[in-house]
């Protein structure tokens, strides 16, 4: 059976820890790999190698940088089927998701090609007689990322292109449910000509994680996963001075208005519900439908949901695959039953879904579950699987209302044809990111990606401008180049212009 290696300093590498797990195909429920698992040593290796080669790679010009980013956007492009394929099979999101992954992954690359007007400082001169002032941003040193299941590749790419392309070097931990594609990328970027060292990859779980936290050579972290995590995170690698970004999880909601185009809304809903079995951060997990919206929302959505395709992502004709593991499942399982019981009803039943020829696969299929409150559990957690719960309200201010109270603000939509109902919402939820007859509204590469509230830790974004704010730190330099035969004009006062 295939064992997945550490990447450390340049070449795979399995010394240290003998430590495995699991890594399984969801379609078919099988183990297809075994993963190792790096002890605090083995993470110590990859940070030393970082460290290493730090000062060679922060000192290396910004067109050099550039060139090395421009090639490994050419090969991550060229290879982008085969990655696709990799995430298939350990995610089990359908390739055509899977390549749309890599393609998102992909702009932030193409952002961080034109580092060298992002690094760009800012001059003044003559800020006094004989005096300019000057800024420019240096590099962390080592960085680390820490990243979860739902998107192998993209998630990590938020990350190290803006973080390497600055001049840090890096050392990603990803999960271990589906390892492989983070050495894809580690062989890409070695082709592309990236110094030993500047990227690196430790597999593990909290071992790996707290040995990261811990380490005194690792400046920043970022990473995205649940909230009790994200905050244990923050906690821990603030306390050891590190700078932090962590985002975490997520009830995202989607307004329908009574002036909305129903169809549409239903359409957009359903792909944002169940697209990737509705495990991504930003997935539409409650949809508010407004007065006189709400039965013919549920009806349309319901539609829909019944016409899903399910099955494997390598299957062409599969619409949504199944979630990563058994136990994600199970508790997938659990809060739909929570959810009827508990008074909800259910307009479609995803729970017995059977995919011929992946009767062992991890399949749960489309579910919509009408007038679901405020109390209900399946509303207070995060799913994390293809379930859509729609909660009533009677007019916009209520549905914004339920919105703020929740503890989550990572992202929110509107579905309406109106101006001022569109505008009054984008001022008054308090939600990070917001679509506008959009339903899942993840920033371009150059805008920043990120929530509020319970859904971030840290006050950095992640990519875009706030990337690179993240990764750099800045010095100002005041200067003077005075005459020699001119008095020095020493004084005991603050020192004022003039």
């Amino acid at each position: 059976m295939t064992t997945v290696q550490h990447w450390i300093a340049g070449e795979l590498t399995d010394a240290g820890s003998t430590r495995t797990a699991p890594v399984y195909n969801p379609a078919t429920g099988q183990v297809a790999a075994e993963v190792l698992l790096a002890d605090a040593a083995d993470v110590d290796r990859a940070v030393d190698a970082a460290w290493e080669a730090f000062p060679g790679w922060s000192q290396t010009s910004l067109s050099a940088r550039a060139k090395i980013m421009f090639a490994f956007r050419e090969l991550l492009n060229a290879h982008a089927p085969e990655l696709a394929e990799v995430i298939t099979d350990q995610h089990g999101k359908v390739l055509s998701d899977a390549l749309g992954e890599v393609q998102r992954g992909l702009e932030v690359v193409e952002f961080a090609c034109g580092i060298p007007s992002l690094l760009k400082g800012d001059y003044s001169d003559q800020v006094s007689t004989g005096v300019d002032t000057f800024s420019f941003r240096e590099p962390l040193g080592v960085c680390a990322g820490i990243t979860p299941f739902n998107f192998p590749a993209m998630v990590p790419m938020w990350m190290f292109p803006v973080a390497i392309a600055c001049g840090n070097t890096f050392v990603l931990k990803p999960s271990e449910r589906d390892p492989s594609a983070s050495l894809l990328i580690a062989d890409l970027w070695k082709r592309a000509g990236l110094p030993d060292g500047v990227f690196n990859v430790v597999h593990g779980d909290k071992v790996a994680v707290d040995a990261i936290l811990d380490s005194p050579r690792v400046a920043a972290v970022s990473f995205v996963g649940s909230t009790p995590i994200a905050r244990y995170i923050h906690e821990r690698a603030s306390a050891n001075g590190k700078r932090v970004q962590a985002l975490g999880g997520a009830k995202n909601h989607a307004i329908v208005m009574p002036d909305a185009d129903v169809d549409f809304a239903a359409d957009h809903l359903s792909a944002a519900a169940f697209g990737s079995a509705g495990e991504r951060c930003m997935a539409i997990s409650a949809a508010v439908a407004v007065g006189s919206a709400a039965d013919r929302v549920v009806e349309a959505v319901a539609d829909r949901a019944r016409a899903v395709k399910v099955g494997s992502g390598r299957d062409a004709a599969s619409e949504m695959g199944p979630v990563v593991t058994r136990e994600a499942q199970q508790r997938i399982l659990g809060l739909i039953d929570s959810g009827e019981k508990q008074g909800a009803a259910i307009a479609v039943d995803g729970r017995e879904l059977v995919v011929p020829g992946y009767e062992d696969g991890f399949f749960v299929g489309p579910t919509v579950i009408d007038k679901v409150t405020a109390e209900m559990d399946i509303y207070t957690q995060e799913i994390f699987g293809p379930v859509l719960s729609v909660v009533r309200t009677d007019d916009v201010d209520e549905a914004i209302a339920l919105i703020n109270a929740n503890p989550y603000g990572n992202g929110t939509a509107i579905f309406t044809s109106s101006g001022e109902a569109a505008r009054r919402f984008q001022r008054g939820v308090d939600v990070g990111m917001i679509g506008i007859n959009v339903p899942i509204p993840v920033p371009m590469a150059f805008y920043s990606f990120g929530g509020w509230k319970d859904s971030l830790f840290g006050d950095k974004h992640v990519h875009g401008p706030e990337g690179v704010s993240f990764y750099t730190r800045a010095k100002v330099v005041t200067a003077r180049w005075p005459h020699v035969d001119h008095a020095s004009e020493a004084s005991f006062h603050f020192p004022t212009s003039k």
